[in-house]
């Protein structure tokens, strides 16, 4: 699969999930604005058959190359990020629950699921974008929940684009991400305030924020549930001290990636 018609499946997915994607970037045109994706994120558990290198592999193909390690010890996660020579193309943030270090019942609820996946899917070339291929109940995920809410989302989505980034310095008008958030609130869109409406700053290289999640209908196998999906995102990066704009994600920033709570942006 080539890598734009990857990224096109995996956008055209988080916009289903997503409504309020369509009507921002609709917004954006209107305002004379061009969307530019700054990165997208994917998760997936920390299991070989199916790690960050496995999620990782089409993108590495494509010219892809590993640029950046974070881990994140309160949420017990690792993460790397991937770049590509051509600018055109967004960075890809890929994470992994590290499974050994929670509850016997979390690792049992976890195998219980990957062993619902036939073994040629491990292999598909386009795993990151095949959704949820096992049956889950929603009294499951909301066990999950109460140790890991990204093990929740994870369970309950699957293998998919957690969130897309709108890359803020790309834009012509709105490229103040103070703006850009006051445009979107001035169209009745909900930003997450959790931890401050933008996070990070220009020394640090990134300003990040972003819209209140979605909350949509899953099946699930003891029936049809109410549960928050995905969330749209704003990234404006600042040059460095070299002059060069920031191509990387601090901690404390990335950190906000996994931030999630029943009513704030899930990840």
């Amino acid at each position: 699969m080539a890598i734009h018609d990857l990224l096109d499946r995996l956008r055209r997915d988080y916009a289903a999930l997503n409504p309020q994607v369509e009507r921002i970037d609709a917004l954006l045109a209107e305002a004379g604005e061009h969307v530019v994706h700054d990165h997208i994120a994917l998760r997936t558990w920390g299991d070989p058959r199916c790690d960050i290198d496995v999620l990782a592999r089409p993108f590495v193909r494509a010219g892809y190359r590993a640029a950046g390690a974070y881990r994140f010890a309160e949420k017990r996660l690792v993460a790397r990020h991937f770049a590509h020579d051509d600018p055109d193309l967004p960075l890809v943030f890929v994470s992994e629950l590290v499974l050994d270090q929670f509850s016997p019942g979390l690792q049992d609820m976890v195998r219980s699921l990957l062993a619902q996946v036939p073994e040629a899917m491990f292999a598909a070339p386009d795993l990151c974008a095949r959704g949820r291929p096992w049956q889950v109940a929603h009294a499951d995920v909301e066990a999950l929940r109460r140790e890991s809410e990204y093990a929740a989302w994870l369970a309950a989505f699957g293998w998919r684009a957690n969130h897309f980034t709108v890359a803020v310095h790309a834009l012509a008008r709105l490229g103040d991400l103070a703006a850009l958030d006051e445009f979107l609130k001035a169209h009745g869109l909900r930003l997450s305030s959790a931890g401050g409406e933008i996070k990070g700053s220009p020394a640090q290289g990134l300003e990040q924020s972003s819209t209140m999640a979605d909350v949509v209908d899953v099946e699930f196998s003891d029936g049809t549930f109410a549960v928050p999906a995905c969330y749209y995102e704003f990234a404006r990066r600042w040059p460095g001290p070299d002059g060069r704009q920031f191509r990387g994600f601090i901690e404390g920033s990335a950190d906000k990636i996994f931030e999630s709570t029943d009513r704030r942006p899930v990840s």
